[in-house]
């Protein structure tokens, strides 16, 4: 008989656990887990301006980002490109060719980069810039609001990007993120600055860029296709008020 009575025990102090554990089980499923702790942005002091600057270059309300995109795709891959290929020298080599004779330590900003040549072909620092791009090395954004610390970079490059009718805000950008006695080059298309073709005065357009705070170096006019402009920022620069900027007129490709 006494078998069935320590049976009988174990069965009781199995079931007394049992019961402990499930309570035991309740309690800890009736607490509330602690909330998630809120995600930390690692991002660096340039990934968020970058963000910043996209977000100001937002596509308006009402406009599919798609169509944007194939427009740009379209102005840099059609004409635009076609008719540069025919060029007996292109412009963005020239420059090239200038940093490499230059400081190799110097940061440069190219705006409207393009498919960002000058990064792929000197040792230079570069911050390619432009409009719109498939390429993750690009930043992406609206040239007159970039990520860019002020004072920062040495030279400042617009090979062939003045294309928007906002083009004097670009150049101030550039006048924002230069140090002083950092280079600006500019090189634009010929008919764009031949008063004699409906193009703007290229004296009048050089004044124009003096008075933002700069001084005309030199002007590479000897290619028929396009001007080189070198202007240097002025150590102690000071815009002026109410600047008179030329109309640049549109550029035009003729299909081949």
């Amino acid at each position: 008989m006494e078998p069935q009575q320590e049976s009988t025990v174990d069965g009781r102090k199995r079931r007394r656990r049992g019961g402990v554990g499930k309570r035991q089980k309740d309690s800890s499923c009736s607490q509330q887990a602690p909330p998630p702790a809120p995600p930390v942005d690692a991002a660096s002091p340039l990934e968020k301006r970058r963000r910043k600057a996209g977000e100001a270059a937002a596509i308006p309300k009402g406009r599919k980002p798609a169509s944007l995109l194939e427009k740009m795709r379209a102005r840099l891959s059609g004409g635009y490109q076609e008719q540069m290929s025919h060029w007996p020298e292109q412009p963005v080599n020239v420059i090239i060719k200038w940093l490499k004779s230059h400081n190799k330590s110097w940061t440069v900003a190219d705006f409207g980069c393009g498919n960002a040549a000058v990064a792929k072909n000197v040792k230079n620092k570069v911050f390619s810039i432009d409009l719109v791009s498939d390429d993750p090395s690009v930043i992406a954004c609206d040239m007159a609001h970039t990520p860019l610390e002020p004072s920062s970079v040495d030279v400042a490059i617009f090979c062939l990007s003045l294309m928007g009718t906002n083009f004097p805000s670009y150049l101030q950008e550039a006048n924002r993120v230069l140090k002083p006695s950092g280079w600006l080059l500019i090189a634009e298309v010929r008919s764009r600055l031949d008063p004699n073709t409906g193009g703007a005065d290229p004296d009048k357009f050089s004044e124009a860029i003096s008075q933002l705070g700069f001084s005309l170096v030199s002007k590479d006019e000897k290619n028929k296709m396009f001007v080189l402009f070198y202007f240097r920022k002025k150590e102690r620069s000071k815009v002026a008020k109410n600047i008179e900027w030329p109309q640049l007129k549109p550029c035009l490709y003729k299909r081949r």
